[in-house]
């Protein structure tokens, strides 16, 4: 069955609701910066200092149902009927849920992370010392790795059993939780969950491309030689919009998918490129290193909330992690709900835990530790960049640095904005599919209503590179739209169950 455009009416309250909430949060954040981001700053430390703890044991408990689903007697189980079929090839759908997952702040990531934890590290050692080394180059593998999919995976596999198999007629967040619901799919607690969702997702979109934006800027203003201010900022969201407007529009099948196979393959050559010009020993070493430091280590890094030295190190790295996963996971589970008809639980699971911890893997591995390699042999001080100019500037410099450096980084820029509109055409997707009244299976929203969610995604990322407090304001604003999300995880988790038990009772 071919995908087909839903002309679906609008969910009026929603729609309205979360559109006030953006220019709500828009419109203080652009006049009165610094009153909002000492309210912002203070309400990060509140929510990660009393309730930091709860998002890890949330990390670890959604992995360990995920695995009990996976090897026990639901594993089989598909989203659709017995005798439906996949929608996308395993490569096209591999490809579109890791890009619209986590490809536009990866990039960024990927090639800095570690210079934050090199002179902070964790565990009480010393900076700069070989073990403060070897951590910075693994903690990244930890925090984009198994737990960070495992936070995708539940809401596709609560959303997409409920529609698939349930027939709830709404692609939302709500109907991951109906069976809690007392079967109103459209009363006033799934409006509030959904509202929650719109809002985490605005939210958590507008914090990705907040990141984004400046690393892009600052390449084409290096590739161009014009300044990067804040009017070159403003053109690239300009110009991300111009590119996953269009995607959006022309929908999955034309627009996202093809995207999403296209920038993989150039990614992939763009990591390729790196490897074999770069110091290949020292990045597979390195890499080789950091699996096996995170396999060691996975429990404790998964449990340790440094109740001793109080460093700060849990909070401001791994709480928020699994706060932007808390956030982002909803939409990466509506979207692979979507895409994901006709494939088992066992499938779906394995499926984007192994195939997106190996594709970032891959990135944190290449990019990030050419870029130790860099700081380390005194041939590019990238975390004195960081510090005293931007960290858009040290990737950049970063990739300057290697052969054919402008090759490469155009290549990168090019990657980089590819990325960013195919997280936002499947977020304005996600969004549109959540504010229309019904979607029946493999039916797209509405294209005017997916441009106009790829407009208006744009607004509130302008405000907060606007804003002062610069990126730690960024970073926070995750934390605060991720907290309600944590007690709907809870719910899905026994939803989900529930569904499953009272669907396949044991014979």
């Amino acid at each position: 069955m071919a995908s087909s455009e839903n002309n679906g009416a609008v969910d009026k309250t929603l729609f309205a609701g979360t559109v006030a909430t953006i220019f709500l949060l828009a419109i203080p954040t652009i006049f009165a910066r610094k009153q909002v981001a000492g309210i912002i700053e203070q309400a990060f430390g509140a929510i990660t200092h009393n309730v930091g703890f709860a998002y890890l044991w949330c990390g670890l408990a959604v992995f360990i149902l995920l695995m009990v689903l996976a090897f026990g007697r639901f594993g089989k189980v598909k989203l659709g009927t017995p005798d439906s079929r996949p929608e996308f090839s395993t490569v096209s759908w591999a490809a579109m849920l890791f890009c619209a997952g986590i490809g536009a702040g990866m990039l960024y990531w990927a090639v800095i992370e570690w210079g934050y934890y090199i002179d902070a590290p964790p565990y009480g050692y010393e900076p700069r010392s070989p073990e403060a080394i070897e951590w910075a180059a693994a903690y990244g593998l930890y925090h984009w790795g198994l737990l960070a999919w495992a936070f995708f995976c539940l809401p596709t596999l609560a959303i997409g059993y409920a529609f698939y198999v349930r027939k709830v007629p709404h692609l939302r967040l709500s109907t991951a939780c109906i069976p809690y619901l007392g079967g109103d799919d459209s009363g006033p607690r799934a409006r509030l969950i959904d509202f929650l969702f719109m809002l985490s997702m605005v939210g958590g979109a507008g914090t990705a491309l907040a990141l984004s934006t400046p690393m892009i800027a600052a390449s084409l203003a290096q590739l161009t030689g014009l300044p990067h201010d804040f009017l070159m900022e403003g053109f690239v969201v300009a110009l991300c919009f111009v590119l996953f407007g269009t995607s959006a529009y022309m929908g999955l099948d034309k627009g996202i998918k093809r995207l999403s196979d296209l920038n993989m393959a150039l990614a992939l050559l763009l990591l390729l490129f790196v490897l074999l010009v770069g110091p290949t020993l020292f990045i597979l070493k390195m890499g080789t290193n950091g699996i096996g430091l995170v396999l060691q280590n996975f429990i404790r890094m998964s449990t340790w909330t440094d109740p001793v030295r109080e460093t700060g190190f849990v909070e401001n790295w791994t709480v928020f992690y699994w706060a932007w996963w808390v956030s982002y996971g909803p939409f990466a589970g509506i979207f692979t709900a979507r895409i994901s008809e006709g494939r088992t639980i066992r499938e779906v699971i394995f499926g984007m835990l192994v195939y997106g911890s190996m594709g970032v893997g891959l990135f944190f591995i290449v990019f990030g530790n050419y870029a130790l390699h860099l700081e380390l042999n005194d041939i590019l001080p990238v975390t004195t960049i960081m510090k005293e100019q931007s960290e858009a500037a040290a990737i950049t410099q970063v990739f300057l640095s290697l052969p054919w450096g402008e090759f490469a980084l155009l290549a990168f820029f090019v990657v980089s904005l590819i990325f960013v509109a195919t997280t936002y055409d499947s977020a304005s997707f996600t969004l549109a599919s959540v504010s229309t009244r019904e979607l029946r299976a493999r039916d797209n929203p509405a294209r005017w209503h997916r441009l106009f969610w790829a407009f208006a995604l744009s607004i509130l990322p302008l405000a907060l590179m606007f804003m002062d407090g610069g990126l730690q304001v960024v970073l926070s604003i995750t934390m605060i739209v991720s907290l309600p999300l944590l007690v709907v995880n809870v719910m899905m988790c026994f939803s989900l169950v529930k569904m499953l038990r009272e669907d396949h009772p044991y014979t």
